[in-house]
C-alpha cells in the first residue's frame, strides 16, 4: 500500500472557495487501476492559514507512478493553476509506504 499527501496552505477566508473547487472537481480517480481512496482533509487552523491534505491510497507506489503519468491525471489537474490565489505558497506532496495498518474486528 502507498499513500499520496499533498498539504495546502489555503487562505483563512479561502476555505470555503478552496472546498468548493475539491468538492465539485472530477478527480477521475474512480477507474485508475490501483486506486483504493481518497480523502480531503481539513486541519488545524494557524495566524494566516488553514491546513488542508488530499490523501489518495494506492495498490502501490507503481500504481501511484502509473497515475501520474496518465490521460487521468492531466485531465484532473488541468485547471490546477487557476486556484493558486488560494494558497500560501505551493502545495507540498508527501509519499508514504505502509508498514503497517490495523483494522477494527468484525463483530
Amino acid at each position: 500500500m502507498f499513500i499520496a499527501m499533498n498539504r495546502f496552505k489555503v487562505l483563512k477566508d479561502a476555505g470555503a472557495a478552496f472546498e468548493t473547487v475539491w468538492l465539485s472537481r472530477d478527480s477521475h480517480l474512480d477507474h485508475v487501476p490501483g486506486f483504493v481512496a481518497f480523502h480531503l482533509l481539513r486541519g488545524p487552523e494557524r495566524d494566516d492559514h488553514v491546513l488542508y491534505s488530499s490523501h489518495t491510497m494506492w495498490e502501490s507506489r507503481d500504481a501511484f507512478a502509473a497515475w501520474t503519468q496518465s490521460e487521468a491525471f492531466r485531465a484532473a489537474h488541468r485547471n490546477a493553476g487557476d486556484n493558486k490565489p488560494l494558497y500560501l505558497g505551493h502545495p507540498e506532496f508527501e509519499g508514504f509506504d505502509v508498514i503497517q495498518t490495523v483494522e477494527k474486528a468484525e463483530a
